[in-house]
């Protein structure tokens, strides 16, 4: 189907992202530090997994967004893909259901960088970690700060995101910079053989971990989402893509390395195990401080992170909005500062009462569990849209690619890195419906994974069956 022309290019949005913008907003948007202690935890055998979510699953996603952003350019990303590769229900789709999941990951986000921000001022802030009301205040401050920032703009907000990109830039140097030390001073904590690096892949639970580990890869296609507000976007997008990939690849597997160095793996806490590791080192070697100093770039990481993330999902119902499948006013500008307020506000509410629900009684608290549990699969459906959309694209243009980033291999490459990456995707999907090993009902838990998604996605299609008679007949 043909896309529509304000899908396209959406009258009013600013180009304001430049290369630098884009790397750090890449940066602030896809390394979430946290994913480096879970990696620990796992042991050496991470190092090999990291490699192998590096090839079967960022690759292919970087290859599909680079050649994809420059076939189908505009504002929308993946929503606008989708939409041109399958249809307008499937492009509604993977837009409806991008946008959901992440009114869920916006909650654990804040809530994370909450717990982190306590070990900047050390045991006598931490005596808040158990506080609901310091987690409430703190994390609604900082949704709707990052929220009012986007409504200003990307000129103030993209200083937010690329403050959070340097900061998670400059923790991963102290990380290693601190892993380095121990080494040298004490030797490494952990054990890196030949052995023990290959993983038990006789073992279900290293494929749960594989796809998780990849899966912390997942955000190169956010950026793409503001297509229409990147300057000179068919130059900058391909440098800005090769750098990202190769800085988040670093950061990734070396800073999993220095925890591994500085900590045995049995001691790292998935939460606090980067402060815990350089607090350790700095006691060792007379600098405590060690420890306040990284949970302070890693809160404004994470605070970098959260903007990123608010900001170009809300492109989503925008964009979605202006094709007149959502409620038309979540398609509209702010007068003077040209940015989607309507969306930005309404996404800021939602993500709020998501919120308050993870914080409130016990009986609350469990329909949150079981939200979180229904957006599984939805965080994973539109990355095998992505995926599948690169190869199919190709094809159909029977070699008419001028302008476009093509990707190396050919024909047979493209395909080739589209269905890997298809399939470590769908695995991972495969992965999110087996109940955890101290699940007391799993029949019930495969229900709310699978029928709770299908829900979702069914609310979502309501919408869009709506919005078809609204284009189709519209109101004089």
């Amino acid at each position: 189907m043909a896309t529509t022309p304000a899908t396209k290019n959406v009258p009013g949005l600013r180009r304001v992202l430049g290369t630098w913008d884009l790397v750090l907003f890449n940066i602030a948007a896809i390394v979430a530090l946290r994913w480096l202690s879970m990696a620990a935890q796992v042991g050496p055998s991470s190092l090999v997994l990291w490699l192998l979510g590096l090839v079967g699953f960022f690759v292919p996603l970087a290859l599909a967004v680079l050649e994809l952003s420059s076939r189908v350019p505009g504002q929308g990303g993946l929503y606008l893909w989708s939409k041109t590769a399958f249809g307008d229900m499937h492009g509604f789709i993977a837009g409806w259901t991008y946008w959901v999941s992440n009114l869920v990951y916006f909650p654990f986000a804040l809530l994370f960088s909450a717990g982190i921000f306590l070990h900047v001022g050390g045991d006598r802030w931490l005596a808040h970690a158990g506080d609901s009301g310091y987690h409430l205040v703190y994390c609604l401050t900082v949704l709707w700060a990052a929220t009012g920032l986007g409504i200003h703009g990307l000129e103030r907000a993209k200083w937010l995101q690329n403050i959070g990109g340097i900061a998670t830039w400059s923790a991963a140097a102290l990380i290693l910079g601190a892993g380095a030390l121990a080494a040298y001073r004490f030797g490494a904590a952990t054990a890196i053989t030949t052995a023990n690096v290959m993983p038990d892949f006789g073992k279900l639970a290293t494929f749960s971990t594989f796809t998780t580990i990849a899966l912390a890869f997942q955000g190169l296609e956010l950026g793409l989402i503001l297509g229409g507000e990147i300057r000179d976007p068919r130059r900058q997008i391909p440098r800005a893509t090769l750098i990202s990939c190769v800085v988040i690849a670093a950061i990734y597997i070396a800073g999993t390395t220095s925890l591994l160095i500085a900590l045995p793996a049995s001691t790292i806490d998935i939460i606090a195990g980067i402060p815990q590791a350089l607090s350790a080192i700095g006691e060792r070697i007379g600098l405590p401080m060690f420890g306040s100093l990284t949970a302070a770039l890693v809160t404004v990481g994470t605070i970098g992170s959260i903007s990123a993330w608010i900001t170009g999902t809300a492109r989503l119902p925008f964009v979605v909005g202006v094709d007149r499948y959502l409620p038309a006013a979540l398609g509209r500008l702010h007068s003077r500062y040209g940015t989607p307020h309507v969306a930005l506000i309404t996404q800021g509410v939602l993500t709020s009462l998501v919120l308050m629900a993870a914080l409130s009684g016990s009986s609350i608290h469990e329909a949150y569990i079981i939200l979180v549990d229904m957006t599984a699969i939805m965080s994973l459906l539109p990355l095998l849209y992505i995926l599948l959309a690169f190869p199919l694209l190709r094809k159909r243009a029977a070699g008419r690619n001028e302008g476009v980033n093509l990707s190396p291999g050919g024909t047979l490459g493209c395909w080739l890195a589209g269905l890997t990456g298809f399939a470590v995707t769908l695995l991972a999907i495969v992965t999110s419906m087996i109940p955890p090993a101290n699940s007391s009902n799993p029949g019930l838990f495969l229900l709310k994974v699978v029928g709770g998604s299908a829900l979702l996605i069914g609310i979502g299609l309501l919408f869009y069956r709506h919005g078809q008679r609204q284009v189709r007949h519209p109101s004089p």
